[in-house]
């Protein structure tokens, strides 16, 4: 049993306020035990002790900036990456005021620990000519073919993560004069999303031909366990080399699951659907989420252009009456 105030804390943290109080989901849960695997066993090298004995006074700011910039340096991560990791360190941190108090000022020197800012690349997405042609990929006369099939058109028409979209069992399909798909995404939020007549009737075939009482799963493995997140890349890597033979632009892509759920938000706004409903479609927490796929929509922004008149600027370069303003503006 683990006796020191570190090793009682993080325990505490992970068992009474993520499992019990928060009821956090498996993700984040996994998510947080690795941050903290990889900064105990960096600590482990720093002070020389094993992670059991630490106090919580020996995990500093100074510690856990070393920490981070090595996450970054040695270990290659995006400063996206590196942030993730710093919100999990934050979030015990926050949690250990409340239980130890007497370490406050460490503990709000870590908490000033800035987040690391970075370029944020437009989202990718699939044009249509991409999306039939990723579609029509799969060979249909195979089992693994349909299923391959069938998850890429639900997919695609329903922008479900790649965590829901994997644990889909054949009782969260609802066939009938309405059919839709019920999930608890992210957040616990549960959200129906319905399905187009074609998917619907594609899904009816498929849970006919794959699920059963033992085994509900939607998109099985070839051993009937669920498809891991490699899993469905590896797919769809395979289908994106097919498709890539008549549809060149596939072939400098990277085409990822998420970027699969951006296509259906894509398809979504260029049909003109407003971006309130389409973060319901999509389970955003919040409308400014949706904001990022009007940044990425090139046609609509040149739509906006060829309806504006530009004004015609002067020729000549700006010059300041202020000795001021020329210091200002030559630097």
């Amino acid at each position: 049993m683990m006796n020191s105030n570190f090793a009682k804390l993080l325990e505490r943290f992970f068992i009474q306020r993520l499992m019990k109080q928060r009821q956090a989901s498996p993700h984040t849960i996994s998510s947080y035990r690795d941050t903290f695997r990889l900064l105990l066993k960096f600590a482990q090298k720093s002070l020389n002790k094993q992670a059991s004995k630490f106090d919580l006074s020996e995990i500093d700011a100074q510690l856990i900036s070393k920490f981070l910039d090595d996450l970054e340096k040695d270990r290659r991560n995006t400063p996206s990456s590196r942030n993730v990791r710093l919100a999990a360190i934050r979030s015990f941190f926050r949690y250990a005021a409340l239980e130890s108090p007497m370490h406050s000022a460490q503990i709000q020197r870590v908490l000033a620990i800035p987040s690391k800012r970075h370029e944020r690349p437009l989202v990718g997405f699939l044009t249509k000519d991409e999306i039939k042609a990723l579609l029509a990929a799969p060979n249909l006369s195979t089992w693994a073919g349909r299923r391959d099939h069938v998850l890429l058109l639900v997919a695609l028409q329903t922008g479900l993560r790649l965590s829901e979209l994997i644990n889909l069992n054949s009782n969260h399909i609802f066939l009938g004069n309405s059919s839709y798909i019920r999930v608890i995404g992210k957040g616990r939020k549960e959200r129906c999303t319905p399905l187009t007549k074609h998917t619907a009737k594609l899904l009816r075939k498929w849970i006919q031909e794959t699920c059963d009482e033992v085994n509900p799963i939607l998109f099985p493995s070839s051993r009937g366990t669920k498809l891991s997140p490699d899993g469905v890349q590896y797919l769809l890597n395979k289908h994106v080399t097919t498709a890539s033979r008549t549809c060149t632009s596939l072939g400098s892509k990277r085409v990822t699951p998420h970027m699969m759920r951006h296509s259906c938000a894509m398809e979504l706004l260029l049909s003109g659907i407003d971006r309130s409903m389409i973060a319901l479609w999509l389970g955003h927490e919040s409308v400014e989420t949706t904001q990022i796929y009007l940044h990425a929509n090139l046609s609509m922004k040149e739509t906006i252009l060829a309806k504006t008149k530009m004004h015609r600027g002067r020729r000549g370069r700006f010059k300041p009456d202020d000795q001021l303003l020329a210091f200002l503006t030559g630097l």
